[in-house]
């Protein structure tokens, strides 16, 4: 069941939602939708500003990139700290106890990367909307083109579910020891290493024994493929006996891999949060290029 009730508070119990959905739900009390959106480096375009003149009614902005990270890191949005998360998430208005429901303006590629951010949090009624911001506006959902208001501060808890997650350092001791299973997310010509990566000082290739599934291969105009179709192509990639750890360039399309295998196989997949950008930045590191 997707929903129940309790105290009148919604509670969201699968980690993808449709447009119809959250239009009839969207007065619920407890229901916060966050925007989500970012883009690629190079991008023209902003996510914030967009936000800030169009969004679905209510919907907070969630900046991964620069606000809501740690900001010490070399690596782009990196995960931040559970009391840096919890900062910032009070400082949204967002309580333990809200049903979020995160978008994007693509229809999917930053909502994942949220929805796990919030999982690895230790929230556990959040999803993301299937199709995102075109979706919403195709089935005629209302939008706000108002100035946002600044949300009411709450008091944000983290619970830090830390095997949702891996570092650089575990991964190499999987890789070398063959106890990990790693699927690369990125398209298959920076996968094998035949062209240049687009962050400056990369090199080019993959992980030792990693499979590449580029994530638009689980996405169908801008939504998730069904359930049976993300069946048999997570199935062709994923373990049974070990367990798997998405990557790609910079632990935000991995998200779009570890969402599809909870929503269609409830199967964890753990995401290396550095990705590329960080294992292909660091000459200790093996990698395997076709370019080599």
């Amino acid at each position: 069941m997707l929903v129940s009730k309790e105290s009148d508070l919604l509670q969201i119990n699968d980690v993808l939602i449709n447009a119809e959905w959250l239009r009839n739900n969207l007065g619920a009390p407890n229901l916060r939708v966050i925007d989500a959106s970012t883009f690629m480096p190079g991008s023209p375009r902003n996510g914030e500003q967009e936000w800030a003149t169009k969004r679905i009614p209510g919907a907070v902005y969630f900046d991964f990139d620069k606000k809501i990270v740690d900001k010490s890191s070399s690596v782009p949005h990196t995960l931040p700290t559970p009391a840096h998360f919890e900062a910032c998430v009070s400082e949204l208005g967002i309580k333990n106890t809200d049903a979020l429901v995160v978008y994007d303006s693509a229809g999917i590629f930053s909502a994942p990367r949220v929805w796990w951010m919030f999982k690895i949090m230790g929230h556990q009624s959040v999803a993301v909307l299937d199709g995102g911001l075109p979706a919403w506006e195709s089935i005629g959902g209302s939008l706000d083109t108002k100035a946002p208001a600044v949300p009411e501060s709450t008091v944000y808890k983290a619970n830090f579910q830390p095997e949702r997650v891996i570092d650089k350092t575990a991964l190499l001791a999987g890789i070398e020891s063959s106890s990990l299973n790693v699927i690369d997310v990125r398209p298959s010509d920076r996968f094998s290493g035949r062209v240049t990566e687009p962050r400056a000082g990369v090199r080019s290739g993959h992980m030792p024994n990693a499979k590449n599934l580029p994530f638009g291969a689980l996405l169908e105009n801008g939504k998730y493929k069904n359930k049976a179709q993300l069946q048999t192509i997570l199935n062709s990639v994923l373990s049974s006996d070990l367990p798997n750890v998405s990557s790609c360039g910079s632990g935000v399309t991995a998200c779009i891999l570890t969402l599809a295998s909870e929503f269609a196989l409830n199967v964890p997949v753990i995401v290396y949060d550095g990705s590329w950008t960080e294992w292909g930045s660091d000459a200790s590191l093996p990698i395997v290029s076709d370019s080599h």
